[in-house]
């Protein structure tokens, strides 16, 4: 037998022993004692899986098995999700991957089963096997999501395991995936209260959209975490005293913040690192019976107040009035004894369960207790009914469509009652007109104001907590497009998106039958082609707007002469625009720096919402008549356009050897600072002067004391400027000094 068929026998039998482990390590992570029948169901699955997948592998080079015996872990030990998810892991590639059948599977494990691997198989068929996220499918798919929510949670099992697990992907996959999980994956998982996977999916993502800033946040982070850990111990052992003290059961412990939201932060901000002083919060865990959680949570408040001094405006009361994902907390910021703010979190052992394992650890208490926690839990379901509401619209276009899903997962809420003292809970920002919309659609089509607390206010007017709100109607109103700048709910802009297509579709059937009319007079044929000859001579979009804009006489009857518009013979001279070859790409004009594409063959601009130059991590996307576009993978914009056209998304690099000398690209940098006599001249003198940077501008407006300014400056790369916000921030040491966006 030759060596490599020898080593070939060995490997396999070294995968076949590792497979088996895997699979026993699936079985002791499950939480809950399994029946027979529920083992030799999870057994099944697996030997379909591993017939299924015997063949494949992924690209990390490993047996394709080891990927859905991983996110079957994952949604057994660390979301605590029973048989049935359990089952669905295990066979979730297999319709899509083999031979199999959804008819065998519901053959072998039924119709529950064989649901949400429909649901599973579908997202697959919308993500992972084209290049673009196809919003429509999106929506059919999320149907399921409220009939059985196990096909996201899987789904998010699945989507937690790639995202450990791409470093073996190419770049392009690399962004095109991780700017999915931000846009829709993480935001999904905090709605269904999942924090600890939606914050893994918003580190991991960045991991690869941010590179440099990930790297640095961690490794800053890890340098610290023994002070950290020191700090910590100081100060939650006057915590310890008085919990012990007031006979209270509860666990206490800090942990720090994650590295997107800490980056957050300093994005927002625009500090350093050095200056986000809560890195970590501090939770304490208290062991309650049902009837006595809350009294036992203001007591453990009482303690840590009684101790540190809170502030008033950071206390957050999530246990009488929990989120709408279920979530249950009491938050405060309370200042430490050395001058620093530090969040204190207190909850239950249950309400920490629910906090980890979201919609999952819902059922359980929901199902296993009485009104007090099963009220608590309605909120997940209102949500999933409100998500049902805006997926079942079926006159909104597959864009629109994932805005309004987006809105229905990132917003903080708000709480707003009704005259009658009914709660309605809106995201933050929420208007007089959204909370119209959301008692019922007419009272929104109708709506014409709002008392806010007997006092009148315009339909524009934004809620704030506590709030009590009487809408104002009158049967003449009705929604207009201004509308839209009044409302930030995915059910209000729905509505209202509908109420005026309707009404579009309406007056561009009268439309219609105008240049009908139109038609016949002058003798000429109606038809789809000579229709459109006239959308092209008015440069309108399409044939519904024609018809709208002749209905409203935006396109007056003396303008309508179809014989001169049929026969009109364009200057084909004038309308052809020169195609720019090799578009150069940096402010001063200087030769192609970019590699765009496998061949570096197609020309490109340098984006303006981002402003990339050397050194920072970019991307290349196709737009539509204006050739490839340059973006900075951390663009504002990024993110969406990644997700949404990812089949756009082009490999884009700086070459190594620029010749810096002859190449200078625009930055803005942001500063704030104490006003003083001199700090424009002194800026001035650092950038111009001592490194010989040339500015294009600088904005500075004082403000009692303080200033905040931009400075546009032409730099060589990322390090030309990081040294020149060095030696700024040297010769200022109290200033806040960041780049931005040329958008922002």
């Amino acid at each position: 037998m030759a060596d490599n068929e020898v080593s070939l026998i060995e490997r396999d039998e070294i995968e076949r022993k590792e497979i088996l482990k895997k699979y026993k390590s699936l079985l002791r992570s499950i939480r809950h004692d399994l029946t027979n029948e529920q083992k030799k169901l999870i057994r099944s699955a697996f030997d379909l899986a591993l017939d299924a997948h015997k063949d494949m592998r992924r690209k990390s080079g490993e047996p394709y098995i080891y990927h859905p015996i991983a996110v079957a872990k994952i949604a057994a030990s660390e979301i605590g999700l029973g048989t049935t998810s359990i089952v669905c892991a295990l066979i979730h590639d297999v319709v899509e991957d083999s031979n199999y059948t959804l008819l065998d599977i519901k053959r072998k494990f039924g119709d529950k089963i064989a649901k949400i691997v429909d649901g599973l198989t579908k997202i697959q068929e919308v993500f992972d096997h084209t290049d673009s996220m196809q919003a429509e499918n999106f929506r059919k798919m999320l149907l399921t999501l409220s009939d059985d929510v196990r096909v996201i949670l899987v789904k998010l099992c699945d989507r937690l395991h790639n995202m450990r697990t791409l470093e073996s992907m190419s770049r392009k996959n690399q962004l095109k995936i991780s700017s999915e999980t931000l846009f829709l994956y993480a935001p999904l998982a905090h709605r269904l209260g999942l924090y600890n996977v939606k914050s893994e999916l918003e580190d991991l993502a960045i991991k690869y959209t941010q590179r440099d800033a990930y790297k640095e946040i961690s490794q800053k982070l890890n340098a610290k975490k023994a002070a950290r850990d020191r700090y910590i111990k100081k100060f939650i052992e006057p915590l310890r005293d008085g919990l012990d003290e007031a006979g209270l059961v509860y666990e206490i412990k800090g942990r720090p913040k994650s590295i997107y939201s800490i980056l957050k932060k300093m994005n927002h901000q625009g500090i350093p690192f050095e200056q986000v002083y809560d890195l970590f919060a501090v939770r304490i865990i208290v062991d309650s019976k049902p009837e006595k959680e809350k009294a036992d949570c203001w007591t453990a408040y009482s303690v840590v107040t009684d101790r540190y001094k809170p502030n008033p405006l950071r206390t957050r009361d999530w246990i009488t009035t929990p989120k709408s994902n279920g979530y249950e907390s009491l938050h405060s910021t309370v200042m430490a004894s050395d001058g620093k703010w530090v969040e204190v979190q207190i909850r239950t052992k249950r309400m920490d369960e629910i906090a980890e394992k979201g919609y999952a650890a819902h059922w359980k208490y929901k199902n296993s207790m009485d009104g007090i926690i099963q009220s608590k839990s309605e909120g997940v379901d209102g949500w999933l009914a409100r998500v049902k509401e805006v997926l079942e619209n079926p006159s909104s276009n597959a864009l629109e469509f994932l805005d309004d899903f987006k809105l229905q997962l990132i917003h903080d809420e708000i709480f707003v009652f009704t005259p009658g003292g009914d709660l309605k809970k809106l995201p933050v920002g929420a208007t007089a007109l959204d909370f119209a919309f959301e008692i019922h659609t007419e009272v929104g089509n109708k709506c014409i104001g709002a008392k806010l607390n007997n006092k009148l206010v315009p339909i524009s007017h934004v809620l704030t907590n506590g709030d009590q709100v009487e809408i104002l109607t009158s049967e003449k109103q009705h929604p207009k497009e201004e509308w839209l700048n009044s409302v930030v709910t995915g059910k209000a802009i729905a509505r209202i998106r509908n109420y005026l297509r309707e009404h579009k579709r309406i007056a561009a059937e009268e439309g219609k039958e105008i240049l009908k009319k139109r038609f016949s007079k002058e003798k000429f044929t109606f038809n789809d082609d000579n229709v459109q000859k006239i959308v092209k001579f008015f440069k309108i979009q399409s044939q519904l707007d024609l018809y709208f804009n002749i209905q409203k006489g935006l396109i007056s009857q003396d303008k309508l002469d179809i014989d001169s518009i049929l026969n009109f013979k364009p200057n084909v001279n004038k309308l052809v625009k020169p195609i720019k070859v090799k578009e150069k790409a940096s402010a001063s004009g200087s030769k192609n720096e970019i590699i765009v594409g496998e061949d570096n063959d197609l020309s490109y601009t340098l984006s303006k919402c981002c402003n990339p130059i050397p050194g920072d991590d970019i991307f290349g996307f196709i737009t539509i008549g204006e050739g490839v576009k340059i973006h900075r993978t951390n663009c504002p914009n990024a993110v969406s356009l990644m997700s949404n056209y990812g089949y756009r998304v082009i490999k884009a690099q700086w070459k190594e050897n620029l010749i810096k000398q002859e190449t200078k690209f625009l930055a803005i940098i942001k500063i704030i600072g104490i006003d003083d006599v001199g700090v424009v001249s002194s800026l001035a003198d650092i950038i111009s002067k001592n490194l010989e940077v040339n500015m294009k501008s600088i904005t500075i407006e004082s403000n009692e004391g303080t200033f905040e300014g931009t400075i546009s400056v032409y730099v060589e790369d990322t390090q030309h400027l990081d040294l020149m916000m060095k030696k700024i921030q040297e010769k200022h040491p109290t200033m806040q000094i960041s780049r931005v966006d040329i958008n922002k």
